[in-house]
């Protein structure tokens, strides 16, 4: 069979891990009919690294090497490149497991009204190790629905990138705003009345939590997130109140993540504005508590967690 997958890596200083990103698409089940990488102008010397690792590539690859532009005009050029009928992009710092493409296309030829497949993904470390997945956040920010995506994506929710597999078309509909500072959320709030989401339960990616991730800087994302909302207000199907509340809710998720990263300033500065969209008291209570134990304690709990090098998952 003939491949009709176009595989896209948009790269951006991330010298240390894009070797490993890329040897993550050449060992795919599923070839892709294309692999694009664009260097949206790196600093770190990454052109090289990814130059000498497509040499390795057995079919048909292009690297695009310019000047920094940004993420979406990147997106979006990679789509006005593709001619297939599916198209998927990874991160420069992340990993799809090997059987990525494959699984996810067979999803989206199964569900002929979904726009996207997409699932869980692993959590891992700039060594590979796993560290947690969001399978096992479902009760807070994880819970992905499988089907109609409006409740996750007004609760300012949304999947995670390196989990997502888009069906073409549904992207030349809607396309990347260049003007956002977070690529994804608006164009998932774009696609949802074009079709499902189609959720996945099998984890087939690897998302790289490092110092310089985008979504360290919650307070961004959440001003975003909320910016995004406004200006998309008339599609997304909820009264002004409603949308309100839920963004109050948001808020206070994001309160709870920092506290969780163990940022207490920021967790107190994001709750002193949100306390009042925890779901129940008990939740607020947790929350009062977590911010009276000492940050030893909490550090300690976390050294003790298992760490498993990303293969020991692997199928």
């Amino acid at each position: 069979m003939e491949s009709d997958v176009f595989a896209v890596v948009p790269s951006y200083n991330h010298a240390p891990f894009i070797e490993r990103c890329v040897r993550s698409i050449l060992g795919q089940s599923l070839h892709p009919k294309k692999l694009l990488v664009i260097d949206d102008g790196s600093t770190d010397g990454s052109p090289a690294i990814i130059e000498r690792v497509l040499k390795d590539c057995p079919y048909e690859a292009e690297l695009i090497v310019r000047e920094n532009r940004g993420l979406c005009a990147t997106l979006n050029q990679a789509l006005e490149m593709s001619g297939e009928k599916y198209f998927a992009y990874l991160g420069c710092d992340d990993i799809w497991l090997p059987r990525f493409l494959e699984r996810r296309r067979e999803m989206l030829e199964s569900r002929k009204n979904a726009v996207l497949a997409y699932g869980h993904a692993y959590l891992i470390d700039e060594n590979d190790n796993v560290t947690d997945s969001t399978a096992e956040h479902t009760a807070t920010w994880a819970h992905y629905p499988d089907g109609y995506a409006r409740p996750m994506l007004v609760k300012g929710h949304s999947p995670i990138s390196s989990t997502v597999f888009y069906r073409q078309s549904a992207l030349e509909a809607v396309r990347w705003n260049e003007g956002a500072r977070l690529e994804d959320y608006e164009m998932y709030i774009r696609l949802m009345d074009l079709g499902d989401f189609a959720f996945d339960p099998e984890i087939l990616s690897a998302w790289r939590d490092h110092s310089s991730n985008t979504s360290k800087n919650s307070e961004m994302m959440l001003d975003e997130i909320i910016e995004t909302q406004k200006r998309n207000f008339d599609i997304l199907g909820a009264t002004r109140e409603e949308l309100k509340e839920m963004q109050l809710r948001t808020k206070f998720t994001y309160a709870r993540e920092r506290l969780q990263y163990g940022d207490k300033a920021g967790a107190i500065r994001m709750a002193r504005s949100s306390w009042r969209g925890a779901d129940s008291l008990p939740q607020l209570l947790k929350f009062i508590i977590r911010l009276a134990v000492p940050m030893s304690v909490v550090e300690m709990k976390r050294s003790r967690k298992e760490k498993r090098p990303l293969e020991s998952v692997v199928n």
